[in-house]
């Protein structure tokens, strides 16, 4: 028996390890790879996750030394996102969506309506129409650009309209003056003895004005007509040169073949003596 207890007693003493049993202390002890795996754990004391940022988070707002998400800039930036976004326009969806068709427009400039338009007339003959304004309006016009087109009117038509006006005058003149001189060729030898006389006998200035208009030119044939018989009399003294049409128009008057006017007749027959003295 004796025996037998020391056995149980040296089986014991045996077992133990630093006071635990074999048993326990083999449960308790790990094994050589879970020793760093045991230290790693303990040795760190970062917060689990600090360094591992979630992909769908952008890295300025997230905080690595702790982990977690800055929400002050997160904030910040949203708030700034939301001011712009309150300042944006939508796109209008399509051409039928007329409601962000005209919101877009009304942003740029256009007035509400055509009778919106603020026009400065640039020249009294370039005033506001309301049908152009409706046009302008329906074309999608700011108030800048409707502005422009009616300065650019005054601008460049105005000038083209003046001198198609004048073009169209004149012809309408002439063919008075054609008409009272019997005919385009008999105008045209009239014309010409006009000018010679109002260029050697009058200012430019008069000659000028009243070369400009169907009465002004009856004027200087009167006035000219009037002073033949000393002017053909000056023949060759370089204010007038009395020539052989000049003198067959004098007989074409009927003054001359008709009524034997003594003072046409006179001029006819003083005209032909200059031209071919005896």
């Amino acid at each position: 028996m004796q025996t037998n207890e020391t056995t149980a007693t040296s089986d014991s003493l045996n077992l133990l390890a630093d006071g635990v049993p074999t048993s326990q202390a083999s449960e308790a002890a790990p094994i050589d790879g879970d020793v760093a795996s045991v230290e790693g754990d303990q040795g760190s004391t970062a917060p689990a996750g600090a360094s591992d940022r979630p992909t769908e988070i952008p890295e300025k707002f997230w905080d690595a030394d702790t982990g977690s998400i800055r929400t002050e800039a997160l904030l910040r930036s949203y708030l700034e996102l939301e001011r712009r976004l309150g300042r944006s326009v939508p796109k209008p969806e399509s051409e039928d969506d007329v409601e962000g068709i005209n919101r877009l427009l009304g942003l740029l400039g256009r007035p509400p309506a055509p009778d919106g338009y603020e026009i400065a007339a640039p020249h009294p003959l370039v005033s506001p129409d309301p049908t152009l304004n409706e046009l302008l309006h329906g074309a999608g016009f700011t108030q800048r650009q409707a502005q422009l087109v009616y300065d650019l009117a005054a601008e460049r038509l105005l000038p083209v309209i003046d001198e198609a006006t004048a073009e169209l005058e004149a012809s309408r003149q002439i063919d008075r003056l054609e008409r009272h001189f019997g005919g385009p060729e008999a105008w045209r030898t009239t014309a010409a003895q006009i000018k010679a006389y109002a260029e050697a006998n009058l200012p430019q200035e008069l000659h000028m004005a009243l070369a400009g208009s169907y009465e002004g030119v009856i004027a200087l044939h009167e006035m000219m007509r009037k002073a033949e018989p000393e002017i053909v009399g000056q023949a060759g003294s370089g204010q007038l040169a009395v020539t052989e049409d000049s003198l067959r128009e004098l007989i074409r008057d009927p003054r001359y073949w008709r009524d034997r006017d003594p003072e046409i007749v006179q001029r006819v027959t003083a005209g032909y003596r200059n031209l071919y003295p005896s």
